[in-house]
């Protein structure tokens, strides 16, 4: 039910446990380390709500609902709280009536006439003298604590329902069951009483003045320029005190006629409600009428009230100035009382949590390194008054073992000195005063720093601060940079980042010298390699120029000597290789002296005689008479042409050199 009224968003947690160290009866259990309120074991003090640093519990509302009952016409009557005396602005009572009426309701009407039936309800059970003690029962957080965590003090509540379901019932018996009423207050537990199935019907909304003063404001309606409308039921007088400190037992004493034996007093707040409850479950206290209010101050400071704006001293000031100390006049409460029933049955709601055995709480201590007692150091920073009472929650499912802020500080420290121990890299942290915050153990090999040493040096007297200056000012990260340091003998890879949160630097640096001096030395070898092959290109291409020039000086020379061989062989060869009488021999080619390459066979002049037949003495084949073209011979292809171009001015004709057997002198030149 808890669940229902308090919205609580979970993305907002920030684990920061300040609700559940708040929280008097440990109802918030954290479950991945985000508050989730139990729903069966929140009393709905509020006090959560208040607190959240982060705002992630707000409160839902009855608003639309009160909206919607309106806009439908059902008959509305609000029950108004008397706190509306303290926080809310108006210079008559009658103002805060017609302001309301304003809104759409039907009537408005005070809440203290319902406490003026339980005022005479505590009076009576004070002058019948049964119960060892009472307690009242006006606050509805109250009776949760004492109905969930202490059971056994349930036969000293007073049987008696609060003021609000009181008034529920009144305006249900004199208006009709057919009546919406909606009650308007400070306090969030009436909400959940207002749907406890005991009395569940009597009030059907509930509101709370922040809730009101915003309804106002959008309907642009100022309750100090309100027209006065003066309450019209009977006078409560004294029992308009309730939301005070005090003010039920000053109600209860001004109504009695004698004394009844009881000694009175109050107790408001959390704690020391609790307190309360722990020394009457011990048998301490007997005889006693205890008026006990969860929120600390009375209703008037009740958990929906700016406590920035509202002082809870002058509004109990203000509050017991203005109000009359008589009580109400019974002859005006005599219509309804006899048709009313007043009464209450409390119910034992505590929840059947397991228990943990010894064993099982020292072995979650141990998770802690809680070892022996004086390891428990009950710092409460969990939110638990003790490491056990924490141990047994986290048995319970309510806690994590995480929640222990030393223990995770520790683990925390001991991870980041491990980082620092064993990391291969050089780790910095250093604060925008140029002052190392944090040094890792390797340092002391590159640097000669000790750990110790460096953490109380600035950076600018170990290296050059240059670039942490940079990251500094502008915010902006630096990533694989590369940096030496030659006093050093040092060469990095360098990661610098600002962390903003702490507005410090961040820097690791990778020894990268052996890479570096690798690098150098691989580039070295390649400049070798270049170097090595450019002398072998330059050698080559002397060699190739040297072989180029003997070729062409072995071509020439040989050119030469074969054309001189040619010659002589052929002149040799007119003289003694013939008979007298044979015909010059041509060899066909083209001239030996022009240089050309004998393509063909050679003939010669016998072979060439055989021949004639169509073609001439001397001739050969198709090369046409040589007398014929005496100006213009044309030299049968593939021949070589020896001697005079004149048939008859000398020796002359063709021969094909293939048919030349050079090492036969005087040969007769045919095959």
């Amino acid at each position: 039910m808890g669940m229902e009224i308090i919205d609580f968003k979970a993305t907002k947690c920030k684990h920061c446990y300040k609700c559940v160290r708040y929280c008097g009866v440990k109802a918030i259990q954290v479950k991945d380390e985000r508050a989730v309120i139990m729903p069966d074991k929140c009393i709905l003090c509020g006090h959560c709500l208040k607190i959240c640093p982060q705002s992630a519990k707000t409160l839902k509302s009855d608003l639309n609902m009160v909206r919607g009952f309106l806009r439908e016409g059902m008959r509305v009557v609000v029950s108004i709280a008397p706190s509306y005396m303290g926080l809310l602005k108006y210079k008559t009572i009658g103002q805060v009536r017609g302001a309301l009426l304003r809104l759409g309701f039907e009537d408005v009407r005070e809440t203290s006439e319902g406490a003026a039936f339980v005022t005479a309800e505590y009076a009576r059970l004070l002058a019948e003298h049964k119960m060892e003690n009472i307690i009242t029962t006006c606050c509805p957080s109250a009776n949760d604590l004492v109905e969930i965590y202490y059971p056994q003090l349930i036969p000293y509540l007073a049987p008696v329902v609060s003021p609000m379901i009181a008034h529920g019932k009144l305006l249900k018996e004199e208006l009709g069951r057919d009546v919406k009423v909606v009650f308007l207050g400070p306090c969030i537990a009436k909400k959940k009483e207002a749907m406890d199935l005991r009395h569940e019907g009597y009030i059907d909304a509930v509101l709370n003045f922040n809730d009101i003063n915003k309804w106002l404001e959008e309907e642009d309606i100022v309750i100090e320029d309100c027209e006065d409308r003066p309450f019209t039921a009977f006078d409560p007088k004294v029992n308009r005190l309730y939301p005070v400190t005090n003010g039920v037992v000053n109600s209860v004493l001004a109504t009695e006629e004698k004394g009844d034996g009881y000694r009175k007093f109050y107790v408001h707040g959390e704690d020391n409600c609790i307190d309360l409850c722990k020394s009457m479950s011990r048998g301490e206290i007997k005889g006693c009428f205890i008026e006990m209010n969860m929120c600390s101050g009375g209703c008037i400071k009740g958990p929906t009230v700016d406590e920035e704006f509202i002082s809870r001293f002058k509004v109990k000031l203000d509050m017991e100035e203005s109000i009359c100390r008589e009580p109400a006049e019974e002859k005006q409460m005599e219509p309804v009382w006899e048709n009313v029933n007043f009464r209450k049955h409390f119910e034992d709601h505590s929840p059947r949590d397991p228990q943990p055995t010894e064993e099982q709480i020292r072995e979650i201590l141990r998770m802690t390194n809680k070892l022996k007692p004086e390891d428990e150091l009950n710092c409460g920073a969990c939110g638990y008054p003790t490491c056990r009472e924490k141990a047994i929650a986290v048995f319970q499912h309510k806690a994590e073992v995480s929640m222990c802020i030393p223990f995770m500080h520790e683990k925390a420290e001991s991870m980041a000195n491990l980082v620092m121990e064993t990391s291969p890299n050089i780790v910095l942290i250093v604060g925008d005063d140029m002052r190392i915050m944090e040094y890792s153990d390797v340092g002391e090999r590159y640097f000669g720093r000790t750990r110790s040493q460096a953490l109380q040096m600035y950076l600018y007297e170990l290296i050059d601060p240059v670039n942490f200056q940079w990251v500094f000012d502008t915010h902006q990260n630096i990533h694989g940079k590369r940096v030496n340091y030659p006093e050093y003998n040092l060469s990095t890879l360098q990661n610098i980042v600002y962390i903003e949160k702490e507005n410090a630097v961040l820097a690791t640096f990778i020894d990268i010298t052996r890479e570096e001096e690798l690098a150098q030395e691989e580039y070295e070898r390649k400049l070798e390699t270049i170097d090595l092959a450019q002398k072998v290109i330059h050698k080559q291409m002397m060699v190739a120029q040297e072989i180029a020039g003997l070729l062409g000086e072995t071509t020439a020379e040989t050119k030469t000597t074969l054309t001189k061989l040619c010659h002589s062989l052929l002149e040799d060869g007119s003289d003694a290789g013939y008979a007298g009488g044979e015909r010059e021999r041509e060899i066909p080619g083209v001239q030996l002296g022009s240089g050309a390459v004998p393509l063909k066979g050679v003939m010669t002049a016998g072979a060439a005689g055989a021949a004639s037949d169509g073609a001439g003495a001397g001739q050969i084949p198709g090369a046409g008479n040589p007398a014929d073209n005496a100006g213009e011979q044309k030299k049968p292809t593939g021949y070589v042409h020896i001697g005079s171009a004149n048939p008859g001015g000398g020796k002359s004709g063709y021969v094909h050199l293939s048919n030349v057997d050079l090492k036969k002198p005087g040969g007769s030149g045919g095959k």
